[in-house]
């Protein structure tokens, strides 16, 4: 079931279930319900299964005025609903966003060649070695604990922009970098336990110029806002996930990804590895806390292009698996001036 998050003219939100184009009001039916983050945790607190309570929600609802095309592609915000990201937290310090990457079995030849431009160099890039470590322990046996991926960490919810909301780079960047992939949503119950919510689509928009120079920057290349959205889907089977990305720059397009897969089936890891390697820290455990995790993709423009991202430049990510787009304008921004003083 695809679940949504609007805002109405006077800032209150609702929670929707899209279905046939249209928009269920879920909080109308229950108005404690007036985010997907009070839904979904009335649902483990109760040990109720969130699809039966969806379902009986939807039995109740009611359409809104405007069809589910309607307010994805407004400009207008005084009159319609804002689409939102399909969940966030209360407090966005306690969500928590992180990747995975290396984990597709495309995704290493775009690494290797951001890492490895000197075509005569023999040596292995580490890039190279840990996919293989992934091809060759990434999906164990049921019981068994396989090789840990590659991870990193993109920053709080602060930093996480919806659909429709600009993507910024900040003047220390060096570019930006779009990367279409599916992101897993987890809440962490009374018990520190992870439970999976379902998943969204997702832009992990990272600096992979500032990448290139050194590996070791991946670190600093990661923290940069990013996007989810529209619809958080409680059923999706994460196997077989087609994905596109276009890039559009004064109406017409200047990057178009064509089909990108990603999915259980073409990854070096399965996902309980990669869920296991996240959670095993006593810290990503905290009862209470969002999770949003992107599990990587295996295209990228960036080894490709011989351009750099402009303002007004607009993102659109999209898959059959989901009714709506992600789509997000670019923004060359200043950052913010500070000062650092002996306390």
């Amino acid at each position: 079931m695809k679940l949504v998050q609007l805002s109405n003219i006077d800032n209150s939100r609702i929670v929707g279930l899209v279905l046939e184009n249209k928009v269920f009001n879920i909080t109308e039916v229950n108005n404690e319900f007036e985010t997907t983050y009070k839904l979904i945790n009335y649902s483990i607190t109760n040990n109720q299964n969130l699809d039966e309570l969806l379902n009986k929600l939807l039995d109740k609802a009611n359409p809104i005025d405007f069809s589910y095309d309607e307010i994805l592609n407004s400009k207008n915000k005084n009159e319609l609903p804002k689409i939102l990201v399909p969940i966030d937290h209360p407090d966005p310090y306690r969500l928590f966003i992180s990747g995975t990457g290396l984990t597709h079995t495309g995704s290493v030849k775009s690494r290797d060649m951001m890492h490895n431009e000197n075509e005569e160099k023999k040596d292995q890039t580490d890039s190279a070695k840990m996919f293989q470590m992934g091809i060759e322990g990434g999906k164990p046996e049921q019981g068994k604990i396989g090789v840990a991926p590659e991870w990193f960490y993109k920053g709080n919810g602060t930093n996480l922009k919806g659909p429709n909301d600009l993507l910024e780079i900040p003047d220390f960047s060096l570019d930006g970098g779009e990367e279409p992939e599916i992101v897993g949503c987890y809440l962490i119950d009374s018990e520190g336990n992870p439970v999976r919510l379902g998943f969204t689509l997702g832009n992990e928009f990272s600096d992979h110029e500032t990448e290139q120079i050194n590996y070791l920057y991946l670190a600093h290349s990661k923290m940069r806002n990013c996007s989810i959205g529209p619809e958080l889907d409680t059923r999706l089977e994460f196997k077989d996930i087609s994905i596109n990305c276009d890039i559009e720059r004064d109406g017409g397009k200047i990057y178009k990804s064509g089909p990108i897969k990603s999915g259980e089936e073409y990854m070096s890891h399965s996902l309980s590895n990669m869920e296991y390697h996240h959670f095993k820290y006593d810290i990503h455990r905290l009862p209470g806390d969002l999770h949003l995790h992107y599990f990587g993709t295996s295209q990228l423009s960036y080894s490709t292009r011989d351009w750099k991202f402009n303002t007004g430049d607009k993102i659109i990510i999209s898959s059959n698996e989901f009714e709506g787009s992600l789509k997000n304008e670019v923004k060359k921004v200043n950052s913010k001036d500070f000062n650092i003083r002996k306390a």
